[in-house]
């Protein structure tokens, strides 16, 4: 059934435009979401992190990266497991106990420009994570926030 658009005008909305991917580089940013999310060939999972860029002209763009922590291929769980080190480092969570934990901690995210191919457009691969300053995070650091307010200081 058709939805009623009556009082829509499309000239009083900015459209959207196609997303490039964004400069190979370093990026200011924090997951703000994580899943668990069953492999295509529903032999494991794998964790699926929405990063979102929260400084810089980028700022409020979005990446994602999974992490096959449970998979038959035992390289590909190393090099998740690897790469979960990392981010924990970076965020100063060294043992989380579910991945919200790791949620709204600003960490630095290393991004790669993977060309278009096979029908693809042209995006952007994870390639790396460190903490803001350049080394470890304090371990199981808080989240800074001013005044008080639970809503972090990128999202006011």
């Amino acid at each position: 059934m058709p939805m009623d658009l009556n009082g829509f005008n499309a000239d009083n909305i900015e459209p959207n435009t196609a997303f490039e991917p964004l400069p190979a580089g370093w990026y200011k940013a924090v997951i703000t979401e994580s899943e668990e999310k069953p492999t295509k060939a529903m032999t494991g999972s794998y964790l699926q992190l929405r990063i979102e860029v929260i400084d810089g002209p980028h700022k409020g763009r979005l990446v994602f990266d999974r992490l096959n922590l449970n998979n038959p291929n035992s390289t590909a769980v190393d090099i998740a497991q690897r790469t979960l080190s990392a981010i924990c480092r970076a965020v100063g969570v060294r043992t989380p106990r579910q991945s919200s934990d790791l949620h709204d901690k600003p960490m630095m995210v290393k991004l790669a420009v993977k060309p278009a191919a096979n029908g693809f457009d042209a995006s952007n691969d994870v390639k790396g994570y460190e903490a803001p300053s350049g080394g470890s995070a304090a371990p199981d650091a808080a989240p800074a926030t001013s005044g008080g307010s639970a809503t972090p200081p990128w999202k006011r």
